[in-house]
């Protein structure tokens, strides 16, 4: 493995000509550390920098929201209007402290649509007037987007992209997959629309292909888009494997420069690791994947059959010898790492240098508590708060990150769920979003 290693230090030439110093990646993980104005904070910048050094040789941002009043989280950084004097600087400094180690980086662009939390929209605009199927009341009742309101998003999308070229980011992921506003509109499970939008798979991916197509025009051949996308949404009428294949071809033809495999959504968490409230439509997932040690390999391998594009494949690798085999066997052109930087910023040059072969040492069970408090518990909402105080444990991490300090693997779930919505709320409380 010492040898093989090396391969996964290798650069990775992209369509439009832009390398990747290396084969691995901080994929997207939401950050919540933006100033109350949506700006880019010291915090996040403290937070960057570490990831910066750590090894990877891209860094892909959390959510950058492009609309204020459809915020993934509290605490998103939000271009959603030409950026002024203070936001181009703040934007700048943040590209400067991530790429001081050598890494490019990546503004990750989303809309969340009916995934919008109820505390921000109460009734955010989505593809169709279709609510969440989960328990909480977290999520508003969505409002289906007039035609007005669909032109007006894309050109946000395009706006939010300028603003990251001319404040130095290398380039920009679209985020369609996940259950965002760009995942719902490709799921005929949430678009229901009977106009140019909805229907068949053409018309429900028609809005990502036209926000590939302003991105680019505003910013030109050689800015490197990237889209994340779901291989399926893991759901019984949803978004599957076909449909996604087919948009990946859209995609490529549209002149995409890499695309990212996903999957799942809230009601269908898949990309969390979590336990669905609804059984997982895994009718399309090859049998050896239950063997895999990452979530969306088998995937790449069938995509890859379809289209030329560079793959990255995030969720679930954990040892080297995963990582490599993704690359040699499966063709994959990127790794992505979520979780293991969420606790070690430097695990990857560990693991580069050979000097450890896994990044499964801190993990541990996260859970509310024993038996029916865990997430096998038979109540639906116990097993959305396992899931969601398990996420908001690695968001406390950030905080001490961007504080410069270590990570706190002492916290208790519980802890960092009361925390995390202390957090969340005193933000929305003090958020003042500039005219």
């Amino acid at each position: 493995m010492s040898t093989e290693i090396n391969i996964l230090s290798q650069s990775v030439q992209l369509p439009n000509g832009s390398t990747l110093p290396n084969r691995m990646a901080k994929a997207a993980m939401t950050e919540g550390l933006a100033d109350a104005r949506g700006y880019p904070s010291a915090a996040l910048e403290k937070l960057y920098a570490a990831w910066g050094k750590g090894g990877c040789g891209l860094l892909i941002t959390g959510n950058v929201l492009v609309d204020r009043h459809h915020l993934e989280r509290p605490g998103n950084v939000v271009i959603d209007r030409t950026p002024d004097a203070d936001m181009h600087a703040a934007l700048q400094r943040w590209a400067t402290a991530a790429k001081a180690g050598g890494a490019k980086l990546w503004m990750q662009i989303s809309h969340a649509g009916r995934q919008t939390s109820a505390i921000v929209n109460p009734h955010p605009k989505a593809p169709s007037a279709i609510a969440l199927a989960l328990p909480g009341k977290q999520f508003g009742t969505p409002v289906a987007m007039s035609e007005g309101d669909i032109q007006e998003t894309i050109q946000r999308f395009a706006q939010a992209a300028a603003a990251a070229q001319a404040a130095g980011f290398d380039g920009v992921q679209i985020h369609a997959a996940h259950g965002y506003l760009l995942s719902a509109f490709l799921s005929p499970r949430a678009n229901q629309r009977t106009d140019r939008w909805g229907g068949s798979l053409e018309n429900r991916a028609r809005m990502l292909l036209e926000v590939l197509k302003a991105v680019r025009q505003r910013t030109g051949a050689a800015f490197t888009i990237a889209v994340k996308l779901n291989s399926a949404d893991f759901q019984k009428g949803g978004f599957n494997f076909s449909d996604s294949t087919q948009v990946a071809q859209w995609l490529t033809e549209g002149g995409i420069d890499l695309i990212e495999i996903s999957g799942g959504n809230y009601e269908q968490p898949r990309m969390m690791d979590m336990e669905g409230l609804e059984k997982a439509d895994t009718s399309a997932l090859p049998a050896s994947t239950a063997a895999r040690e990452a979530y969306f390999v088998d995937f790449a391998i069938e995509m890859q059959r379809k289209v030329s594009v560079p793959l990255m494949v995030t969720g679930g690798f954990r040892s080297a010898t995963a990582m490599v085999s993704a690359v040699k066997e499966a063709g994959v052109a990127v790794i992505g790492l979520g979780r293991p930087l969420c606790v070690e910023t430097q695990c990857v040059n560990q693991l580069l240098s050979g000097e450890r072969q896994t990044l499964d040492r801190w993990e541990r069970q996260l859970q509310l508590g024993p038996g029916w408090l865990g997430p096998h518990s038979p109540s639906g909402l116990i097993k959305m708060l396992n899931g969601f105080g398990a996420t908001y444990w690695y968001y406390q991490q950030f905080r001490h990150f961007g504080r410069g300090e270590p990570a706190d693997l002492q916290l208790g779930v519980f802890t960092a769920l009361l925390r995390e919505l202390k957090d969340q709320k005193r933000w929305m409380a003090a958020a003042r979003f500039p005219e």
